[in-house]
C-alpha cells in the first residue's frame, strides 16, 4: 500500500512538470502581450462607442433642421398644391445634388466683395428664370419597339394664381432633334406644365428641359426638375420679302419659302401662314395665304398688301404665324412657329432698316421660325 501511494504522487508531480515547460521570463512576456492586446481591444471598443454617439447626435440635429425647414416651407407655400400620378422605382434629383455641392464649395472658400456681387447677380438672374413648382417624370427608351416612353408622375409646389379659381394643370410634351444643316435645333425634350381654363386661353406655368444625350435611358429613369420660365425654340426658317411704297402708303409682305426641321411629314399635311401688321398702335386686318402641301422646303411666293396709317411710322410690327393643317380630314390647326419683324421707338430690325433705305425695292431675308 505504501508503494502504490508513492507511485501515484510521483505521477502527479511529473504531469505538473509537463504542463508548464516554459521558464518564468517567457511566461511574463506572454502575460504582457495578452494585457497589451486587451488594452488595444478596449481602445477600439471605446472609439466605436464614441463614433456611434456622435453619429446619433448629428442625426438628431439634422432631423431637427429638416423639421424646422419643413415647417417654414409649409407656412410659406400655404396655397401650394401637389398633383401626383403613378409611383416609380428610381429617383435622381439632379438639381438638389447640384445645389448641395454648390453650397459646400461656397462654404469652403471665402469670397471677395467682387465675387459676392457677381453671386448676387447670378442669384437674381436665376430667380428671374425660375418659377414655383417641380415636375417629377420618368423617361425610358424601348429599344425593341424603338419607342420613347415619357411618364408624367407628379407636379408639386404650384401656387394658386387666383384664390377664386383652382388650377387644372396638364402637361404638353415636345421632342426636338437636330438633323438639319440650316436649322439649328437643340436636341432636347421639353415638358410644359399648363393651366387648363375652358373660359379663356391656357396659360403656361413653366417648363422643364432635359437633354437626352446626357442620360442613360436604357432603363426607366425617374427625374425631378424645377420649373423654369418658358423659352422659345428655333424650329425652322422663313424667307420673307419686304417692300414699302411711301407714296401710296402701302407695305408689301411677301412669303417666299418656309423651311422646317426634319419630321414625319404626312401626305395630306399642308402649311399656310397668317400675316398681321400693327403700326402706330393701330392693328391692321390680318391676311392669310393659301394652303400649300408641306415638304422640307415649302414654296409659297405670295404677297400680302397692307395700307399703312399716317407717316412717320414710329412703331410697326409684322407678325407671321405658320400653321399646319390636314387636307384629307377635318382637324384643328397646329401652330408650327412664329416670327416678328419691325421697328420700335428706340430700335428697329435690320431687315426693316434695309427696306427703309431701299424704297420701292423688295428686300428678302431669312428669319428664324420660333415657338
Amino acid at each position: 500500500m505504501e508503494l502504490d501511494s508513492f507511485v501515484y504522487f510521483d505521477g502527479l508531480s511529473a504531469a505538473g512538470d509537463l504542463t508548464m515547460p516554459f521558464p518564468d521570463t517567457v511566461k511574463y512576456c506572454i502575460l504582457g502581450i495578452s494585457v497589451t492586446l486587451l488594452l488595444l481591444a478596449l481602445g477600439i471598443l471605446a472609439w466605436q462607442v464614441f463614433r456611434c454617439c456622435s453619429q446619433k447626435y448629428t442625426t438628431y440635429m439634422r432631423q431637427d433642421t429638416v423639421n424646422n425647414d419643413q415647417l417654414y416651407s409649409d407656412k410659406k407655400s400655404g396655397t401650394a398644391r401637389i398633383y401626383s400620378g403613378a409611383p416609380s422605382t428610381r429617383v435622381e434629383n439632379v438639381n438638389t445634388e447640384v445645389r448641395r455641392l454648390s453650397r459646400c464649395l461656397s462654404q469652403a472658400s471665402l469670397p471677395s466683395s467682387g465675387s459676392v456681387q457677381a453671386d448676387g447677380e447670378m442669384e437674381e438672374q436665376a430667380n428671374n428664370t425660375k418659377v414655383e413648382g417641380t415636375l417629377r417624370f420618368s423617361i425610358y427608351y424601348d429599344q425593341l419597339q424603338s419607342q420613347l416612353v415619357v411618364t408624367v408622375l407628379q407636379v408639386e409646389g404650384l401656387l394658386e394664381q387666383s384664390p377664386t379659381r383652382i388650377l387644372q394643370p396638364f402637361v404638353k410634351l415636345r421632342l426636338m432633334w437636330s438633323n438639319s444643316e440650316e436649322v439649328e435645333v437643340e436636341e432636347c425634350i421639353d415638358e410644359e406644365v399648363r393651366d387648363f381654363d375652358k373660359f379663356s386661353r391656357h396659360s403656361v406655368l413653366g417648363e422643364v428641359r432635359v437633354p437626352l444625350g446626357q442620360l442613360n435611358i436604357s432603363y426607366p429613369l425617374e427625374l425631378q426638375e424645377d420649373l423654369m420660365i418658358p423659352q422659345k425654340d428655333l424650329v425652322g426658317k422663313v424667307l420673307l420679302s419686304l417692300r414699302i411704297l411711301p407714296t401710296s402708303r402701302r407695305l408689301e409682305v411677301g412669303l417666299l419659302k418656309v423651311r422646317t426641321a426634319h419630321s414625319e411629314i404626312s401626305s395630306d399635311a399642308a402649311l399656310y401662314a397668317r400675316i398681321s401688321v400693327q403700326c402706330n398702335q393701330s392693328k391692321l386686318r390680318y391676311q392669310k395665304t393659301s394652303a400649300v402641301a408641306r415638304c422640307l422646303v415649302t414654296v409659297f411666293n405670295e404677297v400680302a398688301m397692307f395700307s399703312l396709317p399716317e407717316f412717320p411710322l414710329e412703331q410697326c410690327k409684322i407678325l407671321v404665324s405658320v400653321y399646319e393643317m390636314r387636307t384629307a380630314k377635318r382637324s384643328p390647326k397646329h401652330l408650327i412657329g412664329q416670327l416678328t419683324v419691325g421697328k420700335e421707338k428706340s430700335s428697329e430690325d435690320k431687315h426693316w432698316s434695309v427696306m427703309m433705305c431701299s424704297v420701292r425695292q423688295p428686300i428678302a431675308k431669312w428669319h428664324g421660325l420660333l415657338i
